[in-house]
């Protein structure tokens, strides 16, 4: 079944404990954070140490995406604090191919990402190396905007590289999910949807995730 990631980045802050909770409660597979830096992206938002308080709450594995300028130097404090995953920018600065490698030998799944005006075949040199691709279908840095279209081509390429070479590959996809783009997603190759705004402001959370779990089950993904 697809896997759904709730992003904390709609969350209520105020009671972010309760959230997490909440998520897994209505069987979320993964909880997905955002860490922005204010410098890759303009935007600030959590680090180790609130991804830390959090961690006793909850078995969820954390999908932390790291938004953030030379990320190795900051992948052993998000591995203390108990990240699952960590996906990078292939865009940011620093030397990412290192990263990715650092990424595992502290035991973590690591992955990769682009913001949407850069092209695909950007990845093509990491995607051997990483067990998640992250497709970004709004900018990189705020919550809230709307779904671009080209990021469905994004994922079929992904996707046909991961049937040929990597078939364990997670392919994520962000930005703008709800019922109807996350299904277009799941058909175009998609086997994570992180989604935020259009899941945490429904009261029935757990009803929607069964929804989308389900999504793809037809065509044997």
């Amino acid at each position: 079944m697809t896997k759904v990631a709730p992003s904390l980045l709609s969350a209520d802050f105020s009671k972010l404990g309760s959230e997490v909770e909440r998520i897994e409660k209505a069987g979320a597979d993964w909880a997905h954070l955002d860490v922005m830096d204010g410098m890759f992206v303009p935007n600030i938002t959590i680090g180790p140490l609130v991804i830390g308080a959090i961690r006793g709450m909850t078995d969820l594995p954390f999908d932390v995406h790291l938004m953030i300028e030379d990320p190795v130097r900051y992948a052993d404090a998000f591995a203390k604090a108990g990240a699952d995953m960590l996906t990078i920018h292939a865009e940011a600065s620093g030397d990412t191919l290192a990263a990715l490698d650092r990424i595992h030998d502290l035991g973590l799944k690591a992955g990769i990402t682009l913001n949407p005006p850069i092209p695909v075949s950007a990845l093509d040199r990491y995607l051997d190396k990483v067990d998640l691709v992250l497709i970004m279908t709004v900018q990189a840095g705020f919550g809230g905007q709307s779904f671009q279209e080209s990021g469905l081509g994004k994922i079929s390429y992904v996707r046909d590289y991961a049937e040929a070479h990597n078939p364990g590959l997670e392919i994520s996809v962000d930005g703008g999910i709800n019922r109807e783009t996350g299904k277009r997603c799941v058909d175009a190759g998609a086997t994570v949807l992180a989604a935020g705004s259009s899941l945490f402001k429904i009261r029935d959370m757990g009803s929607e995730i069964a929804l989308w779990k389900g999504f793809g089950r037809d065509a044997g993904m």
